[in-house]
């Protein structure tokens, strides 16, 4: 039976991919008995878990507009109208450092350089730390590992369908059904993913999100924090994703 090795690289490439998968999302979801780690968010810690460092940027952008320190244009340029309320703020003074002398640039361009600010990473360390946030290697092997799984579960098609033109007529039958294990595995570990723990490949953990889920939408900062500049008026929206 020439389709028996190709079902043992089947069987071996996704168990591998599944059992990777599995391992990271178990990591991120380990919990962590950090002191404090449990307390209530600040808006801006609530956009890094819902969002990520662009979600901050955003939350800081639009809070220095409605305070009149800085106006966004819908046609996608900050401009900086008062720089006396930054003096204590590390992420104001990152904005008004990525907007320059001039006071003024594209927020496209403001906006990965507020991201990958040292403010922004220092949140995120003391996130992680709380245990309210999945590690950036976390993030890293969680996604490795579904892209292992998809792999896999690729393989495992092709495989089963070279094996499938291969094998006489009477074992054809034999050979679908053997690949369809590895298959059927490969498959339900990528629908677990897209549940369980493809969430874990963006920013919060599980007792992050359940800090989120808890938050009041009704404060519009808190809302653009959890739910992004969907929830903005027009012109905001179009300022940032300009």
């Amino acid at each position: 039976m020439v389709w028996v090795p190709l079902l043992l690289v089947a069987f071996v490439v996704a168990g591998v991919g599944c059992a990777r998968a599995c391992r990271a999302s178990l990591a991120a979801a380990r919990p962590h008995a950090v002191p404090g780690g449990a307390e209530g968010l600040t808006v801006c810690e609530a956009a890094y878990l819902a969002g990520g460092p662009l979600r901050v940027t955003d939350l800081t952008l639009v809070s220095m507009h409605r305070e009149r320190r800085l106006l966004l244009a819908h046609t996608g340029w900050a401009t900086v109208v008062d720089t006396t309320g930054a003096g204590g703020d590390e992420l104001e003074r990152a904005v008004l450092g990525a907007i320059g002398p001039g006071g003024q640039s594209p927020i496209p361009a403001v906006r990965p350089v507020v991201a990958a600010a040292e403010s922004v990473r220092l949140l995120a360390e003391g996130l992680v730390d709380r245990g309210l946030a999945v590690s950036e290697d976390g993030r890293r092997e969680i996604a490795a590992g579904v892209r292992a799984v998809r792999a896999g579960f690729l393989l495992t098609l092709l495989l089963g369908t070279v094996a499938a033109l291969l094998v006489p007529d009477a074992e054809r039958s034999l050979a679908v059904a053997a690949f369809a294990l590895p298959l059927l595995g490969s498959g339900l570990c990528l629908l677990i993913g897209r549940i369980e723990v493809y969430p874990y490949t963006r920013w919060a953990s599980p007792a992050g999100q359940r800090l989120l889920s808890g938050l009041s939408r009704t404060d519009p900062l808190t809302a653009l924090a959890t739910r992004g500049p969907a929830v903005l008026e027009p012109e905001l929206r179009a300022a940032l994703r300009a």
